[in-house]
């Protein structure tokens, strides 16, 4: 594997979280207001995957999610020997980001989030925001390939309001959150369900968008 494809997956996935959980820090020190708090989140995490895809895109693929990953291998567009090294550096990546963010915001580095997040309609909902990611990618490199930074920004921006788990989609993400007691945090007890959601999500996804998109992408 290309250590630069690494270094790209790994570096994003911590910038990733970095704008994430920091913007999520930031919107809950100045604001009491919750709606306020999320719409911060919402865009600072929109805005950071415009510019990471953007960037990093030509480099990796621009991957930042397992289940992206998973998905472009199942696809047959990348090797799974791959699989094995971009996954653990997205894991990582993102766990350095929070502890990362933490020491900008002056925070005890290692935490773990007291946040609940559970329940069957949070589980649907991020099997839907996963499929609804996965769709937004392969839909996009059908139609649209220059636009899919664009697409996965807006889509993730937009999905933190329709979804009620505010669209994790990502598992390294998911496992990342629940190493940060904050706004964006998530209760480590929590995070398998999460991450089994999301990988149904995936498993819908795959056969769905392979028939809709099936020879047809530009990828």
């Amino acid at each position: 594997m290309n250590r630069k494809k690494l270094a790209a997956e790994g570096i994003g996935t911590a910038l990733l979280l970095i704008g994430v959980v920091g913007s999520g820090i930031m919107a809950e020190t100045l604001t009491d207001d919750t709606a306020l708090a999320l719409l911060a989140n919402a865009i600072a995490t929109g805005c950071t995957l415009y510019f990471l895809i953007t960037i990093l895109g030509p480099l990796s693929g621009a991957h930042f999610n397992p289940v992206v990953t998973l998905a472009f291998s199942i696809k047959g567009d990348l090797q799974w020997r791959d699989v094995g090294t971009y996954i653990p550096v997205q894991i990582v990546g993102g766990i350095l980001g929070v502890w990362l963010c933490h020491v900008m915001f002056d925070l005890s580095i290692l935490q773990a989030s007291s946040t609940d997040r559970t329940g069957i309609n949070q589980w649907v909902s991020e099997a839907f925001a996963t499929f609804g990611l996965l769709f937004v990618i392969f839909g996009g490199l059908h139609s649209r390939p220059d636009a899919i930074p664009t697409l996965v920004a807006l889509y993730i921006t937009g999905a933190y309001w329709f979804t009620s788990s505010t669209s994790f989609a990502n598992p390294a993400v998911t496992i990342a959150r629940g190493f940060s007691d904050t706004f964006a945090g998530i209760n480590p007890a929590h995070i398998a369900m999460f991450i089994m959601a999301q990988l149904i999500g995936l498993l819908i996804a795959v056969p769905i968008l392979k028939a809709l998109f099936h020879n047809n992408d530009t990828h």
